[in-house]
């Protein structure tokens, strides 16, 4: 018997029919289907918890949705070593591999354990509050895509100072900075003109948005460095956002630390390699052969 958790797109109509479809066939099966509660979709034969406790009650998860239903998964189970496999009902969906055609052979496998996985590198983000000695307030969160420094409502510049491994890069003058994972390359980073990182490689990216010298170009780091952002001028307004999802105002004086974090995501992949992902979703040139 295998607990199958499910994690809902936010516009659950396409998600609640599937998963009206896949409770029954489960259950058939042997097997208990999870739901959680911030879903408020249960059909009967579910066993519904709370999202903060999905990770620790299923034996994997399954993504109804798109890359940003896949990076709320992630926040729920990455921590506790368990699976993901995405079905997807987005629009991109580079992290969500398999077809709603695809949906129950995959799934079937996966819980067989005759579907591959992979492991995809994460973010610790340390924010730091910089009260002053010991009062100084941390807050750790984790990331599958990015970590960014930006200008908030003001459409203006910041200066943002980097370093990596305490070592002094340079003082961005720039919307913002975009620390990335392989996986998080071909989002927001790969807009703002960084490097796309194939997945499984040890590296984060350290990219500038829309950067005020021409030369300032984006950065590939390996993932064993520290990378430390903060502040060059007395600007108020700026804002550090974890996976487009956490967000924590930034003042003078306050400092991130980003890091690989020590436990990676799993992810079940599907049968189209990398760039065979990257030609369809961004319309690259047709298959070529030998």
């Amino acid at each position: 018997m295998s607990r199958v958790g499910f994690i809902l797109k936010p516009d659950k109509t396409e998600a609640g029919v599937l998963l009206e479809e896949l409770v029954p066939w489960l259950r058939n099966m042997g097997h208990v289907p999870v739901v959680t509660t911030e879903d408020q979709i249960a059909p009967a034969g579910t066993e519904v918890v709370p999202e903060a406790e999905l990770g620790e009650s299923v034996d994997l998860a399954v993504v109804l949705g798109g890359d940003g239903t896949m990076l709320r998964a992630a926040r729920v189970v990455a921590d506790h070593k368990k699976p993901i496999l995405g079905i997807n009902l987005g629009s991109l969906g580079f992290l969500t591999g398999f077809s709603t055609q695809e949906a129950k052979p995959s799934i079937e496998k996966a819980i067989a354990g005759k579907l591959p996985r992979e492991e995809r590198m994460r973010l610790a983000v340390k924010f730091v509050r910089a009260a002053g000695g010991s009062n100084d307030v941390v807050v750790v969160r984790h990331a599958l895509n990015d970590a960014v420094l930006h200008q908030g409502a003001m459409a203006r510049l910041v200066e943002i100072e980097a370093f990596v491994d305490d070592q002094f890069v340079a003082a961005y003058r720039a919307d913002g900075l975009i620390v990335a994972t392989p996986t998080g390359s071909t989002a927001y980073n790969m807009a703002a003109g960084g490097p796309i990182v194939v997945p499984g490689q040890g590296a984060m990216t350290l990219t500038p948005i829309c950067a005020h010298a021409l030369t300032n170009r984006p950065l590939v780091i390996g993932a064993n460095a520290t990378i430390r952002l903060g502040l060059g001028a007395d600007v108020r307004g700026v804002m550090l956002t974890v996976d487009a999802e956490a967000a924590h105002s930034f003042l003078p004086g306050d400092f991130v630390e980003v890091t690989a974090a020590a436990v990676p995501l799993i992810l079940f992949r599907s049968q189209k390699g990398f760039f065979d992902v990257m030609r369809d979703k961004l319309h690259w040139g047709a298959k070529g052969g030998r």
